[in-house]
C-alpha cells in the first residue's frame, strides 16, 4: 500500500498529501467526539464576556504577556495522539491545490478500479480519516473518506490511491 496520495487533474498545483505526518496538524479532526458533538450557537455577549473574563484571569495569574501570544500557543497531548482517532477535512489540499475553473467535480480513485466522484462544494466538506485509535490506517488505508455528517463512517470509502479534478 501507498502512502502518499496525489491531487492531480483540473488544479494549478498538483500535491502528494502525506497522511503520515497530519497528526501534527493543527487542522486535525477528533473523530471521537466530532460527530457526536453538536454545533451551538454561542450568543455574542457572553461569549465576548467569557473570553474578556479568561484574558482577565489570565494577567492576574501570569501577568500581562506583551504581545499576546495566546494564538501561538499549543499544548501536546502525547497521550492523546496515541489513542486518538483523526482525520482532516479535504478542503484544506483542494484550497492549495486552487481548482481550476473548468472542474466540476473531485473524484476519488482507489485501488479496485473503483471511482467516487462528489460535487466540488460537497467534496471540500469531506473529512479524511488517517489513524484509528493512535494507529495509522495500514490495511485498508491511508485514508478512509467520511460524509461531514459520519452517515457513511461504518461504511467509508477506503483503499484511495488518488483525488483528482475534472
Amino acid at each position: 500500500m501507498e502512502t502518499i496520495i496525489p491531487i492531480k487533474g483540473a488544479v494549478s498545483y498538483q500535491l502528494t498529501l502525506d497522511p503520515t505526518v497530519w497528526i501534527f496538524d493543527d487542522r486535525k479532526l477528533d473523530l471521537k467526539t466530532y460527530f457526536t458533538t453538536q454545533d451551538v450557537k454561542e450568543d455574542s455577549d457572553i461569549k465576548y464576556m467569557r473570553e474578556v473574563g479568561a484574558h482577565w484571569s489570565r494577567e492576574i495569574m501570569e501577568g500581562a504577556t506583551f504581545p499576546p501570544t495566546l494564538k501561538s500557543e499549543r499544548k501536546f497531548d502525547r497521550k492523546g495522539m496515541e489513542t486518538g482517532t483523526f482525520g482532516i477535512e479535504l478542503g484544506h489540499f483542494l484550497k492549495n491545490a486552487e481548482i481550476r475553473p473548468e472542474a466540476t467535480k473531485i473524484v476519488f480513485e482507489c485501488e479496485n478500479s473503483q471511482e467516487y466522484p462528489f460535487s466540488i462544494e460537497e467534496a471540500r466538506t469531506l473529512i479524511l480519516k488517517y489513524s484509528q485509535d493512535g494507529k495509522p490506517l495500514l490495511e485498508d488505508g491511508p485514508i478512509h473518506v467520511l460524509m461531514r455528517d459520519g452517515s457513511n463512517i461504518d461504511n467509508p470509502i477506503k483503499n484511495v490511491i488518488a483525488i483528482r479534478a475534472e
